[in-house]
């Protein structure tokens, strides 16, 4: 009897802890989710079902439906429309020819939204809209409800729009993708032109992966009207951790505090609210 008082107690006061570090985080963001993946757990979650604007968390789907059409290894021909684009990019120059899976690679590594724009381009049949059809039918066949695609990079749009819980479920999905984990884990990659071998090189945009080994990815996103936003995954000691954070202010201090936390890594809870 007396293991299972001490075990209750441990437990409450463990869920206790876990409760003020992502209240305390809560407050600096519009929507959050803490899932421990290795437990099919939810551990916080926060106006999931809030219509958002995802800004480049938009590449996770142009990504993998570039990364399963099958045509990784096409040579894809630069054209004007596909550079027609606000930064970031990585300039890509009309003529130049680039293996489809190097544009993959800008896109999700360094958020080059000419990149992106070649992608939807080409797998689209030089038509953007078919591509982002080809985006919105994959959305639904997903189950992701509350999210539209309007842009293939994540421009603003009034119809551009998605969730936590919906990015949460395409996280979900990607992340059971070899090809795909391979890309969002690497910090930095070079490519070269097929045609002139221009050397091109990208890297993280993702300050979490410079710093600490078990980030192993996802995306970042930031427009002025999406705000800061991150999906990241943690692995370590058998835990692996999705946390998804939009319009989030202190975006890598608190995602590294709830990372941390979910993690057990985190300093007792009483510590943290005394330093704060």
């Amino acid at each position: 009897m007396k293991y299972f008082v001490i075990f209750g107690i441990f437990l409450v006061s463990f869920l206790s802890a876990d409760s003020a570090i992502f209240k305390k985080i809560e407050k600096d963001l519009d929507s959050f989710i803490v899932k421990d993946l290795s437990q099919d757990a939810m551990l916080f979650s926060k106006n999931e079902d809030k219509l958002i604007r995802p800004a480049s968390l938009t590449k996770i789907m142009t990504s993998i439906i570039a990364i399963e059409s099958g045509k990784m290894d096409d040579v894809v021909t630069i054209t004007k429309p596909m550079i027609e684009v606000e930064p970031t990019k990585i300039n890509l120059v009309v003529g130049e020819k680039i293996k489809l899976r190097d544009l993959v690679h800008a896109a999700m590594i360094k958020s080059a939204n000419d990149a992106a724009y070649a992608i939807a381009y080409y797998l689209g049949d030089g038509n953007k809209q078919i591509f982002l059809d080809i985006m919105n039918t994959r959305a639904k066949e997903l189950g992701m409800l509350n999210t539209h695609y309007a842009d293939p990079a994540g421009f603003d749009s009034k119809t551009h729009r998605s969730s936590a819980k919906d990015l949460l479920t395409l996280t979900e999905y990607v992340i059971k993708n070899k090809t795909f984990n391979s890309i969002v884990n690497l910090k930095s990659y070079s490519f070269y032109t097929q045609d002139s071998g221009k050397k091109y090189t990208v890297a993280t945009s993702n300050k979490l992966m410079k710093e600490h080994k078990y980030i192993v990815g996802v995306k970042t996103g930031y427009t002025n009207a999406a705000g800061p936003c991150l999906i990241a995954r943690a692995k370590k000691d058998g835990k692996d951790i999705l946390l998804v954070m939009l319009n989030a202010g202190n975006r890598w201090a608190n995602a590294q505090k709830a990372l941390d936390e979910a993690m057990g890594e985190s300093v007792p809870s009483s510590e943290l609210l005394a330093k704060n």
